[in-house]
């Protein structure tokens, strides 16, 4: 719909709500509400950490006597179902409030369309679609294991003005400055997931978890694609395997004789003894691979390295969001090559805006869905 300059503005502050608490609110999408009276704010709120209490219970209790008559603005159909929590849209209903102005309706198939009858039904005037295209990208992630039961998948890379993304044999090596891996650090805080092959995860030894101060408890699940179970016990990840978990995606152990078979069962009881998680099914298939994670409730997922795995992912046609850290320096001889350029961008992206941060630029490209 066309929204009026007052609806886009307050659903433009729901939006922004919702976005703070993403990649914490489990299975639960975080939602943004604002409760607004005579043309002003008198209650917010976001899907708490964990995933409960959700957006609108929280913007009205803040809103109190003053949301009879008022209008709520939120960034998702309220849910109309008994869980874990009455509905939302029965609190909607119970404080009084006049109109509901809703962005994106819920694809949950206990919700779909429900809520809102459900305060049509009870005399409340509801507006939907306001912002949508706002709303669903913030919603994206929901959206998409909801929707294709999968997570959205974002492809991140780090390139070097000759175009490279590391040097062969030298495990990790800074292309971008503090300023742009800062905000890979906000990615991460924001997501449930980060994923890298193993040759990355030998090469490199990373950690993957959020290193900004007072954010270490928002570190994703960290994922590894190793077919052969090669990683090894005493890297950074297994050793942290206790403190924030880790995912081995593994094929099924080799068939050839009795003693491969011994190594592997070997190998996967000693990663199972130091709390890593082995999930067997085909890592070089993400179609089979991604609703897996997404079954663990992993609703958004970051690749991060290196150049096979984001290949393997590309030409599955399974990348929602790229972006490009493009660093001032050069690699030279030995560089590994990008996998995907702003020249050679895969078909269906639309590029979103071009970032700096420092001396370093950020390139986004999103595909529809």
């Amino acid at each position: 719909m066309s929204a009026s300059s007052d609806d886009a503005r307050f659903m433009q502050e729901a939006i922004r709500l919702g976005l703070l608490h993403l990649g914490q609110t489990s299975t639960n999408p975080s939602v943004g509400c604002v409760v607004v009276r005579d043309g002003a704010i008198v209650g917010r709120g976001t899907t708490a950490v964990g995933g409960r209490p959700h957006a609108e219970p929280q913007a009205l209790a803040q809103a109190g006597d003053l949301a009879r008559g008022a209008t709520a603005y939120v960034t998702l159909e309220p849910c109309s179902h008994h869980g874990k929590t009455p509905p939302c849209a029965e609190a909607l209903i119970a404080y009084g409030v006049a109109r509901v102005v809703i962005s994106v309706t819920d694809p949950d198939t206990r919700v779909s369309g429900r809520g809102i009858a459900m305060l049509r039904d009870t005399g409340i005037e509801v507006d939907t679609g306001v912002l949508e295209k706002e709303g669903r990208r913030s919603l994206a992630a929901y959206l998409m294991r909801q929707t294709k039961h999968r997570p959205y998948v974002t492809l991140k890379l780090a390139i070097s003005a000759d175009g490279m993304i590391g040097k062969a044999g030298e495990g990790q090596v800074a292309i971008t400055g503090p300023a742009a891996r800062a905000e890979v650090q906000k990615l991460r805080a924001e997501t449930d997931a980060i994923l890298v092959g193993i040759g990355t995860a030998i090469a490199d030894d990373p950690l993957l978890t959020v290193r900004t101060a007072g954010q270490e408890a928002r570190s994703p699940i960290r994922v590894v694609l190793d077919h052969d179970l090669s990683l090894p016990l005493e890297s950074k990840l297994v050793k942290t395997a206790g403190d924030v978990p880790v995912i081995v995606v593994a094929g099924e152990p080799p068939l050839f004789d009795n003693s491969e078979d011994d190594d592997f069962a070997g190998r996967r009881a000693a990663l199972d003894a130091a709390g890593v998680e082995v999930v067997q099914c085909n890592p070089y298939r993400p179609d089979e691979l991604l609703p897996a994670l997404a079954s663990r409730g992993i609703s958004s997922l970051v690749i991060e390295g290196g150049a096979k795995t984001a290949r393997l992912f590309l030409e599955a046609g399974l990348v929602d969001r790229i972006l490009l850290y493009q660093g001032p320096g050069t690699i030279g001889a030995g560089g590994i090559e990008t996998p995907v350029t702003k020249a050679d961008m895969p078909s269906g992206f639309a590029h979103m805006g071009t970032f700096t941060f420092g001396d370093d630029r950020l390139d986004e490209y999103e595909r529809e869905f």
